[in-house]
């Protein structure tokens, strides 16, 4: 999986790459009209080039490998692997770049941007509490964190197999609520 690139900007900028080990990429989804079922994506990577003069010029790109998709069921997950939904042999990552930061309020940007899955792309924004004011860690690295989320169709991504239950409704939802907690380290 390789690392969506960068763009280099101005020269008050700083880069940071996020931390694979200390992020992790959510979603949850309704099943069977009745109760969210949880999954999650182990493998993400990517980066932030932040402009620390004006935040809004910042920007930001994650690569998420599809088939690290964990819902705790193996049955679910290789499914969802399937052709039927991520088809993961054709389209190996989930990928987002930003377009456009702007700011909400103290403390909440709106991130737009392009949001790749299975191949197609979509215009999305997420909803950024953060960045947290970097830290410095006991091994002497520099942190800072955020968190994100957005709520999609999954239908607008090409997802969309389902089942009618007998009892009337369907197995899977279509409004699919991602969150992103990411923590970025200074490179």
């Amino acid at each position: 999986m390789n690392a969506p690139a960068i763009p280099q900007t101005a020269t008050s900028t700083s880069t940071w790459n996020i931390d694979p080990v200390h992020s992790v990429a959510e979603f949850k989804v309704k099943h069977m009209m009745i109760s969210n079922v949880q999954g999650q994506f182990i493998r993400i990577q990517g980066g932030l080039e932040l402009n620390e003069a004006d935040l809004l010029k910042s920007w930001v790109a994650a690569s998420i490998e599809a088939a690290s998709i964990n819902t705790r069921d193996d049955q679910r997950d290789a499914h969802l692997k399937s052709t039927d939904f991520f088809d993961v042999e054709k389209f190996s990552t989930l990928s987002f770049k930003s377009t456009r930061i702007t700011r909400v309020a103290d403390g909440e940007l709106g991130v737009a941007g392009d949001l790749t899955i299975r191949g197609v792309t979509r215009s999305v924004v997420f909803n950024v509490e953060g960045p947290s004011t970097p830290v410095h860690d006991p091994w002497g690295n520099t942190r800072m964190g955020l968190s994100a989320t957005t709520k999609i169709n999954r239908k607008d991504f090409g997802l969309t197999w389902n089942s009618a239950l007998e009892t009337g409704g369907i197995l899977v939802g279509d409004d699919i609520t991602i969150t992103l907690d990411v923590q970025f380290v200074k490179a």
